[in-house]
């Protein structure tokens, strides 16, 4: 959660760059309270306390930001006003399945295909002119 001294920093830039407000001033440090608290401990939108208001205000006033770049700008503006931020890794690494965990068809097992190939061979020799 943020404390008092973070929000007293934090106010003025988000009210420069927030769009028209959906979400009342008064419920704005609750929300990105919530906001934070959930990409802090990376839990679901539900699993947001009570106490920092309805999972749902936070997430859609997140979305809505998101889609709007407000983050963007508000990130923006916060380097050129200085503000000391915290350090952030993200990993976007992407470690692909084998083909047999994504559910790719299975293929004939081993022994299987050693007895069609066994069988192939005798109905090949079969047909072959005798050599008498």
């Amino acid at each position: 959660m943020l404390t008092d001294a973070q929000w007293a920093v934090l106010e003025p830039l988000i009210e420069v760059v927030r769009p028209a407000a959906k979400v009342p001033s008064q419920y704005l440090q609750r929300t990105i309270s919530a906001i934070v608290w959930r990409h802090d401990n990376g839990a679901k939108w539900r699993a947001v306390p009570n106490e920092l208001g309805p999972w749902w205000m936070a997430a859609q006033c997140f979305i809505r930001w998101s889609r709007l770049h407000v983050w963007e700008r508000l990130l923006t503006l916060v380097q050129e006003q200085g503000v000391q931020l915290g350090m952030t890794f993200l990993d976007g690494t992407s470690i692909r399945a084998h083909q047999k965990a994504a559910g790719a068809a299975k293929t004939a097992a081993p022994q299987r295909n050693g007895i069609i190939a066994r069988h192939l061979a005798g109905l090949v020799a079969a047909r072959a002119p005798n050599p008498a």
